[in-house]
């Protein structure tokens, strides 16, 4: 298995729990109370492993590839900028959270339109490494380019996906099952 394989399944992984927020704001928009906490622990979760832990190994990638192919430069440049804007986005989101579980008063369109915002941007970064970055990668990248990244950036325990779920994410690991199993 690649590194970029690996980048590939986060992605596959991530992109389940999108679908579980645009579930939630469907629910908001309908007028309906979603389970906040769920939806926190699926922002914790991607700040905590997508911002800590996946988009910095991405980073350091595209920095090792940059110079080697004049159309994939531009890509990877806005590529580390979406990160930094995603991450301040998981922390916005996360703070508006907090503020609907501590009882601030917050109208729930305003929720839902963040909320809104927050999925459609982690879903159009996702869909330019998958389409654009990723197979841009795979034609220059040789071999001997994997395997030193490879040993270079170890892949990080996921905290949710990986073999032994976090305390923290049982809940959500459950609610994940559950949606997959009604699918």
């Amino acid at each position: 298995m690649t590194i970029l394989t690996e980048l590939h399944q986060d992605h596959i992984n991530l992109d389940k729990l999108l679908v579980l927020l645009r579930s939630k704001v469907g629910q908001l928009r309908a007028g309906h109370h979603p389970n906040f906490n769920l939806i926190g622990d699926v922002v914790s979760y991607i700040a905590g492993y997508a911002d800590g832990f996946h988009h910095p190994r991405e980073d350091k990638i595209y920095a090792y590839f940059k110079g080697r192919d004049t159309e994939l430069d531009p890509l990877l440049e806005n590529c580390e900028k979406e990160h930094n804007d995603l991450k301040q986005s998981s922390s916005q989101l996360q703070d508006a959270i907090d503020g609907i579980l501590h009882d601030a008063v917050i109208p729930m369109n305003e929720f839902a339109d963040l909320l809104d915002d927050y999925v459609s941007r982690q879903t159009l970064h996702l869909n330019l490494e998958e389409g654009d970055i990723f197979p841009k990668l795979e034609a220059i990248a040789e071999e001997k380019d994997w395997s030193y990244l490879a040993q270079q950036l170890p892949k990080p325990d996921d905290p949710l996906f990986g073999e032994k779920q976090a305390v923290e994410f049982t809940d959500l690991y459950k609610e994940l099952i559950i949606d997959m199993n009604a699918a």
